[in-house]
């Protein structure tokens, strides 16, 4: 991996000496995943599915970017803050973290700013449009890396939350940091109301009344090979992401 593109481990004198397209800003959560994968496991997929897909624009397409350290504030469901060091950001602490990065990179001249999301619970969007008044050349754009592809067609279980993707897509980057012999199998309480179940309406879901094993979905069936193929899949799509963003000043069509 060029150290150049990731600023966890990168020097201001090899910095400086760049250009750089756009900052990719990671960002998760601190919050128990089941009982097999690290508290930090939105930040680090969210990291390494950056860092894989920057690597992949510079290396086909020149296009530079630099990610940014994972973000660890993340929005937590009711239920998630009685369990040991899970972490609830509010609304207003994550957009502050927004805004400070965003004024910072926005005064040292860069525009571009792409979030990679890898915490079901965070939403980025109104941070987003209160930003663009304050800065109106600033482009900001956010994807949940976990929802780019359909991952149906890799994985035999549905993943809510620490499952098989998120399991698999850890066997890949992080063997290491897995401990399948802990994991609980992921089963979960749906809502007991139709409407709810059928998404008429949203209200945030207890966790604790939903799981209890904090997982949703089965890891069990999780593999090191189906997380790559799955991750090569979402690198390549935010590859072709940074690469337009980068290199088109006009994202809309012209009459």
């Amino acid at each position: 991996m060029n150290k150049n593109i990731d600023l966890t481990i990168s020097c201001y004198g090899e910095v400086k000496k760049n250009h750089y397209h756009l900052a990719i800003l990671p960002w998760g959560a601190t919050e128990p995943h089941n009982q097999h994968l690290p508290y930090l496991t939105d930040c680090i997929l969210s990291q390494a599915i950056s860092l894989d897909a920057a690597g992949l624009a510079l290396h086909e397409n020149q296009v530079r970017c630099m990610v940014l350290p994972p973000v660890f504030m993340g929005s937590q469901n009711p239920g998630q803050r009685e369990l040991e060091f899970c972490i609830h950001s509010r609304y207003e602490t994550q957009k502050a973290i927004l805004t400070d990065i965003v004024a910072s990179l926005s005064h040292q001249g860069l525009r571009k700013l792409v979030i990679i999301n890898g915490h079901g619970g965070n939403n980025f969007k109104n941070m987003i449009r209160d930003l663009a008044v304050d800065f109106p050349d600033f482009l900001i754009a956010t994807t949940e890396w976990f929802t780019i592809v359909p991952p149906r067609n890799f994985f035999e279980e549905k993943d809510d939350h620490a499952g098989e993707l998120e399991t698999s897509v850890m066997l890949h980057y992080h063997p290491e940091w897995v401990r399948l012999d802990l994991a609980g199998e992921g089963k979960s309480k749906p809502f007991a109301l139709s409407s709810l179940k059928d998404k008429i309406a949203w209200i945030p879901r207890n966790w604790q009344k939903v799981t209890q094993d904090t997982g949703i979905g089965d890891p069990r069936k999780a593999t090191a090979s189906k997380g790559k193929q799955y991750a090569a899949a979402v690198t390549g799509e935010l590859c072709r992401l940074f690469t337009e963003l980068a290199l088109n000043e006009n994202i809309y069509i012209e009459n």
